[in-house]
């Protein structure tokens, strides 16, 4: 094993090394990818290397051959998973060694995050943080892995495959041997999760929470401290929360300042809306360029939330606008769903949709005072304020110091950058647009569909409730079966992958959003089809956590959970969430219990973690439970109006249910009276006196601490 470690170590210290150098060559009868519907796998279909989809194939032919498996794992719109691609999978010399020695494999970590997630919790387990994408694996035929890591330039890309040849035709059972380790260590991720507590939640854990997350908040400049910095709109939905339950000032400044200034910094597209997945600096000036659809549907959705909450806030209304307007043009499709991403390259260059010149911005705004105004506004420089200068639109001071300074009413003002923004984006959309992911994810398009329920909810506009209801309407009809079962993917009139428990779990909370912004209660009862069905298929029989896999897919080498919040929730924590939700609208005690029970298997890993801001749902959760909700019942021929009205408040705490007539719900029993629309405050099944206007129902809502 000596000789295996040491490879092992000098592998992790070229991990970060870079050279270029690629012949750039195309496989003209294309690879095993030619049939697939991923834009990513598609991308490499013509590679010299010959790759495989996963699958049976791929695995069978390992076995047959005793060829190690390459695993490359990446997705569309990852600008270092093209600069591998150019540098060593197009290189015919990497090919050859390649397609002699091994089997490879190709796949798209978006549309197969449960493979994404054992080869890269093999990569955190060998290399530590040093992870990210392009992930390459190398396992043994059966898929277990023995090491893994990510981007690599060719010369060191040769030397991996060289010596692991070297190493698997020498001494094939110490890399046997380091291979049942690293999958035996896979999966023993989980087993921090394994024990179930019996304390109760109190005011007090989640004070603690709260307090080891605003140790890590950056105060000056929003966000988490440190660089590369992420949004992290989970972490601030806590945070906003927080201020609610508690009054925190720490909380509301964490989450002002941070919304204030991402909606300031490069990572905001100032001209056309819409968010970079992150900023490379700690002051979100320098986005890493690519727009993933999930980021913008969390930051959407706390952007709305934040306006509920502070509505004086009106630029955070206009962002919303503008964000969710950019989705619309760019991805909204024919049938109601949502694109996936567009590509952080254009034309092969990093940002270069983007950026501009000072040249290029005089050219086209050529009113010299009005390019003046402009560029003290968005911090134009001369020479530029990033690479080979080129300018990122950001802004340092409010519109109303820039328009002082210059002379100019507040009006006139936005009337001004109103119209040279227009002028620009008429320049910019004559470039070569980034690459566009056009798959259809079920999990994310559910985030964008209460996104979009959220901002109806804090703007009052029935835009976007129609686009919304159109969206559910196209998962209802394409993506779900009559027994609940879900597709994870969509392309082309095609879903071919069978969904996973995020799929569910985020799809079902989508549709408790939708009930909620229109009392029709077929929305829950699709709501529980889906959890009956993933309760089905998804469940373990030693505890209440439930696998991320269903039991009708073929096995990978490990079954895993997700437990951990990412910058998309956990699939557990959002399920436990829509229990617990759903448990309340239909009086389901089995659904509260398995809720409660999963979050005792939780609690004290959370609670004794120094960084719960990876556990952000589940805090959620927390909240929830320590602070019972609110059932809002509002039933009459005007409910519609009151509930628009009062769902414009910022109540976390709030459940709202209700209709014109009374409905089937056992909350609704008796609560309509003819002639009237009244307001039910209920907790804990018992309801105070009804009232008429939500003014005097927004009294019956206290905060109970």
């Amino acid at each position: 094993m000596s000789r295996n470690l040491l490879l092992l170590v000098f592998l992790i210290s070229i991990m970060a090394c870079k050279t270029a150098g690629s012949s750039g060559e195309r496989r003209e009868s294309g690879n095993h990818l030619v049939n697939e519907s991923s834009p990513y796998l598609l991308q490499h279909a013509f590679n010299p290397v010959d790759w495989y989809p996963w699958g049976e194939e791929a695995l069978e032919k390992a076995a047959a051959e005793n060829k190690l498996l390459v695993i490359s794992i990446g997705y569309s719109s990852c600008h270092w998973c093209h600069v591998m691609e150019h540098e060593s999978f197009e290189d015919s010399t990497v090919a050859a060694l390649m397609n002699a020695r091994f089997i490879s494999v190709k796949v798209d970590r978006e549309e197969r995050p449960d493979i994404d997630k054992v080869y890269m919790d093999a990569c955190q387990l060998v290399s530590g943080d040093g992870c990210g994408w392009p992930l390459n694996a190398f396992a043994l035929p059966d898929g277990q892995p023995f090491w893994a890591g990510t981007y690599f330039p060719k010369e060191q890309w040769l030397e991996i495959l060289k010596r692991f040849d070297e190493l698997w035709s020498s001494e094939p059972e110490s890399i046997k041997q380091y291979a049942e380790q690293l999958t035996e260590g896979v999966g023993q991720q989980l087993d921090f999760f394994e024990s179930s507590s019996n304390a109760s939640l109190s005011t007090q854990a989640l004070s603690n929470i709260t307090r080891k997350i605003i140790s890590e908040v950056d105060f000056e400049k929003g966000g988490i401290k440190g660089s590369p910095k992420f949004p992290s709109p989970g972490t601030f939905h806590y945070l906003l929360s927080d201020s609610y339950y508690f009054n925190n000032n720490e909380s509301v400044n964490a989450v002002l300042t941070t919304l204030e200034k991402l909606a300031s910094g490069g990572i905001y597209d100032q001209l056309e809306g819409g968010f970079a997945r992150y900023a490379t600096d700690d002051a979100w000036l320098i986005p890493h360029f690519e727009k993933m659809l999930y980021d913008n549907a969390q930051l959407v959705s706390l952007y709305a939330e934040a306006y509920q909450k502070y509505p004086e806030q009106k630029r955070f209304a206009q962002l919303i606008r503008q964000t969710l307007d950019f989705v619309e043009h760019n991805w909204l499709t024919e049938e109601g769903a949502f694109f996936s991403s567009f590509d952080a390259d254009s034309e092969g260059e990093e940002g270069k949709y983007y950026v501009w010149s000072l040249e290029e911005l005089k050219k086209t705004i050529k009113d010299e005072s009005e390019f003046a105004v402009f560029a003290d506004y968005y911090n134009i420089e001369e020479g530029g304020n990033w690479e080979e200068g080129k300018n990122i639109l950001h802004i340092q001071r409010n519109i109303e110091e820039i328009a002082a300074r210059n002379g100019l009413s507040l009006s006139v003002m936005e009337a001004l950058i109103e119209k040279l923004h227009k002028q620009l984006l008429a320049e910019r959309k004559k470039r070569v647009t980034p690459g566009l992911d056009d798959k259809v994810l079920t999990s994310w398009n559910a985030m964008m569909l209460s996104a979009y329920l959220h901002a109806y909810h804090a703007l009052g506009e029935g835009h976007c409730l129609d686009v919304a209801l159109r969206n559910a309407q196209f998962f209802k009809n394409t993506m779900m079966e009559k027994d609940g079962r879900l597709w994870r993917n969509y392309k082309d009139g095609k879903a071919s992958i069978n969904a996973f428990l995020d799929d569910y779990a985020l799809l079902a909370q989508s549709f408790i959003d939708m009930y909620q912004a229109t009392f029709d209660e077929t929305w829950l009862a699709d709501a529980a089809l889906l959890v009956e069905y993933a309760l089905a298929h998804f469940s373990d029989t030693e505890n209440s956590l439930l696998f991320y896999t269903s039991d009708l897919d073929p096995p990978l080498v490990v079954r895993q959970k997700e437990v951990v919040d990412n910058v998309i929730p956990a699939s557990n924590a959002v399920f436990a969430t829509v229990l617990w939700q759903l448990g309340h609208f239909l009086y389901n005690k089995s659904y509260l219990e398995r809720a409660e029970s999963m979050v005792r298997q939780v609690q004290d890993a959370v609670l004794d973690n120094e960084q719960p801001r990876f556990f952000y749902k589940w805090a959620g959760l927390f909240q929830q439970m320590v602070f019972k909700p609110y059932e809002i019942a509002i039933v009459g021929e005007n409910a519609d109006a009151l509930r628009e009205k009062m769902m414009s408040h910022y109540l976390p705490q709030a459940l709202f249910l209700g209709g014109k007539e009374e409905g089937s719900l056992k909350l609704l029993e008796g609560k309509y009276s003819e002639g009237e629309t009244l307001i039910y405050v209920c907790r804990n099944k018992v309801c105070k006196m009804p009232v008429d206007n939500v003014e005097q129902a927004l009294t019956l809502v206290p905060v109970v601490q």
